[in-house]
């Protein structure tokens, strides 16, 4: 009985240090105080002042810019890794466990460490800096984590189902398309979730690889305006949006899940 409450009062301390923050963030949006913590009675002026384009044109430009770069680094990292898993899962034991080895360094890497190493790569490579090398850049560190999440789906699947599809005249290709990426489709959303967040969280390697040519992203526009001695107040109602958007797609995308299991 103790054990049980010691437990479950560890938890509620450890969900109230996780999400205090954002809950915060989301009540001080809906007031016009400059200063978070400073409540000046309910507003959404602050929402509709976001979408002002012409007062935050730089901080929506910069949104725009992580958005896009984030789906382009999410949807190629997940093509590519997905691919790579497949063909590690297919390697014998002592090559699969050490091109396994060989994917978890780029993760267990520090992230200025990985900055560092392609700015030199771009520069030795005579590459200008800017939108192409930030969304390279963030492919590079995303595809290990989509390998990772595409590879216990493959673990999980019978082997037999694609020589079966073959015997029974399906193309490589067909078998691919019709057997295997079902069957790993969960890992692979996963792993472009996983990709997606950590290419809106991500500063270090952004601000080596975006160059000088005036491109923004919200960590870099962020680090900017706390720089100049304080953030812009639009950035708590944003804030609260990215994570309501996040938050309801993991909902939708848990909730699929489980109906596919019930089906199953």
């Amino acid at each position: 009985m103790v054990k049980k409450i010691f437990a479950q009062t560890y938890l509620w301390i450890l969900l109230l240090l996780l999400y205090s923050p954002i809950v915060i963030i989301v009540i001080y949006s809906f007031t016009e105080a400059k200063v978070l913590g400073n409540w000046t009675g309910f507003s959404t002026r602050l929402y509709s002042s976001l979408f002002n384009t012409g007062a935050h044109h730089s901080l929506m430009n910069a949104l725009i810019n992580t958005i896009t770069i984030a789906l382009l680094a999410a949807t190629v990292s997940t093509l590519l890794g997905s691919i790579a898993a497949i063909g590690i899962f297919n390697l014998k034991a002592r090559s699969r466990k050490a091109i396994g080895f060989v994917n978890s360094i780029p993760i267990l890497n520090g992230d200025i460490i990985t900055g560092i190493s392609l700015f030199l790569l771009f520069v030795s490579l005579g590459i200008t800096q800017g939108y192409t090398t930030v969304v390279l850049a963030h492919i590079t560190f995303c595809t290990p984590y989509v390998v990772l999440s595409v590879l216990p789906r493959l673990k999980q699947m019978n082997p037999n189902i694609y020589e079966a599809a073959l015997d029974l005249g399906a193309t490589p290709m067909q078998a691919l398309r019709k057997v295997i990426i079902p069957e790993i489709r969960p890992g692979m959303i996963s792993g472009f979730m996983l990709a997606l967040t950590l290419s809106i969280d991500d500063f270090a390697v952004t601000v080596f690889t975006i160059g000088n040519q005036g491109l923004e992203t919200l960590s870099t526009y962020i680090y900017a305006d706390a720089r100049k001695g304080g953030l812009t107040p639009e950035l708590r109602p944003l804030s609260a949006i990215i994570f309501v958007v996040v938050l309801a797609l993991l909902i939708v995308i848990n909730y699929r899940a489980g109906k596919t299991k019930k089906k199953d």
